[in-house]
């Protein structure tokens, strides 16, 4: 899949880097960069009402998927947790075969595009056979996720997940967390893999990497980890759980955000997904680093993860981004509001993002499209020259969005409308979706549908 010669788009409102502007024209050639932009311009090309940047979807664990609405019942424990439903998960992993895996992920790239994200940091930890032991190729599961992104031309960054041990105990890997395990050696050798796989994609693909957390890996490796992908992204999970902050204290003496800022240099290279579990100290020690913070709102609330402190890190110059995480549920609109409402259910208040010159909606969509395109190392993230045409069109038409300008259009999109506004997406000057629907859904759809009957039958 890729962008035509030269494209040109005339939108009727467009968010620009200094601002919302009038008549604008866009252009973009077959490499995907955006080489003109002239506001106040004449009539040309394709007609859109509202275009905006489009963002990254900065966390994704794409197998997830097929789990989704298949861990709500009560199990043998008094209460459930995201720990109880975890081992939901592991049991789940025993069932995936390699064909499985680029099913999901193209039905989820397929339904994120859909939603209005341009592209995917893919946290991928799924690597192994059922029991563990490698496939004759250690990159065959990295290559089916790119082989999933080159039918539903979403802009990839792959971050190939480095996950050692069960604990900071160093307790083994249990019933389908093998399938994630590696020693160092062994994961070096499977990031190339995963980096050969990678070739596949245009020049938008990214390779980073991911030590899966404080808990998964040790501190040695790590800074091994950080030093062999050179100038790439790297994510990680931190400061999720109570539990998880309470054995990272155990075993270092320092919670997990207070020993990652003591013993690495953390700075625009990393992006940290969660830091549900934060001091205020922590909230602005990271702020202050220019890394990126993944949330997921939507699965931190399915997980009760807890509330992120909003608020305190933008008021300190914190950066943030937005992921789907689990992919329970695959919505940017609800992502936002997601959010936005935790901090005005927590601190009792209203639009509490806001500023004097910016509206809610306004500063949530610019700073997870800002983030975004940092975590992922993509060159996107603006509608400017130079840039990847990372894009997302609304309909004008649309009851909620009528007669709307400017900030508006963001607050309704946000807290008014849903997804079905989106109804044209471009990744690197790919149109992928166009209408509302992606250019190759029934062909991912119905091969999603045939997998999940599989699924359901080995399970």
């Amino acid at each position: 899949m890729s962008a035509s010669t030269q494209t040109t788009l005339f939108a009727k409102q467009a968010l620009l880097p200094d601002g919302w502007a009038r008549n604008v024209v866009v252009e973009f050639s077959a490499d995907g960069r955006i080489t003109r932009v002239e506001s106040n311009a004449e009539p040309a090309g394709r007609a859109i009402a509202v275009l905006l940047p489009s963002p990254s979807n900065l966390h994704s664990h794409a197998f997830q998927r097929a789990m989704a609405g298949m861990s709500e019942r009560r199990g043998p424990e008094p209460r459930d947790t995201f720990w109880t439903w975890r081992q939901i998960m592991f049991c789940f992993l025993d069932v995936f075969r390699p064909e499985d895996v680029e099913a999901i992920a193209a039905f989820v790239q397929m339904e994120m595009l859909e939603a209005g994200y341009s592209a995917v940091a893919e946290f991928h930890y799924l690597h192994h056979q059922p029991g563990g032991v490698p496939y004759a190729s250690l990159g065959e599961l990295s290559a089916r996720i790119v082989a999933a992104a080159q039918t539903t031309g979403i802009g990839l960054t792959l971050l190939p997940v480095f996950y050692q041990y069960g604990g900071l105990d160093g307790r083994p890997l249990t019933q389908g967390q093998v399938r994630f395990g590696s020693d160092f050696d062994r994961f070096a050798k499977l990031h190339q893999e995963a980096g050969k796989a990678l070739q596949a994609l245009p020049e938008d693909a990214v390779l980073g990497v991911a030590p899966h957390s404080l808990r998964a890996v040790s501190a040695e490796d790590l800074s091994q980890v950080v030093d062999y992908v050179g100038n790439g992204p790297i994510h990680m999970h931190l400061a999720e759980q109570v539990a998880e902050v309470d054995e990272v204290l155990a075993s270092l003496n320092q919670r997990p955000v207070e020993w990652l800022l003591d013993n690495q240099d953390v700075n625009e290279r990393w992006c940290l997904i969660h830091c549900t579990q934060m001091t205020p100290r922590e909230t602005v020690g990271l702020a202050q680093t220019g890394a990126v913070v993944g949330l997921c709102p939507i699965t931190e609330s399915s997980l009760g993860d807890g509330i992120f402190d909003g608020v305190r890190y933008l008021d300190n110059g914190g950066r943030f981004g937005i992921g789907s995480d689990s992919n329970i549920r695959i919505s940017l609109s609800e992502e936002l509001r997601t959010l936005e409402y935790s901090q005005r259910l927590r601190d009792k208040c209203r639009a509490s993002v806001a500023t004097e010159i910016k509206s809610t909606g306004r500063v949530l969509f610019d700073a997870v499209v800002a983030g975004g395109a940092q975590a992922t190392g993509r060159k996107s993230g603006a509608i400017s020259e130079g840039q990847f045409a990372d894009l997302v069109a609304l309909d004008g038409n649309a009851i909620d969005l009528e007669g709307r300008v400017g900030d508006d259009v963001l607050d309704a999109f946000v807290f008014t409308g849903d997804d079905c506004m989106v109804v044209d997406v471009w990744s690197a000057g790919r149109h992928v979706v166009t209408g509302g629907r992606h250019v190759r859904g029934a062909e991912i759809r119905n091969r999603y549908r045939v997998t999940m009957k599989a699924l359901r039958e080995r399970l």
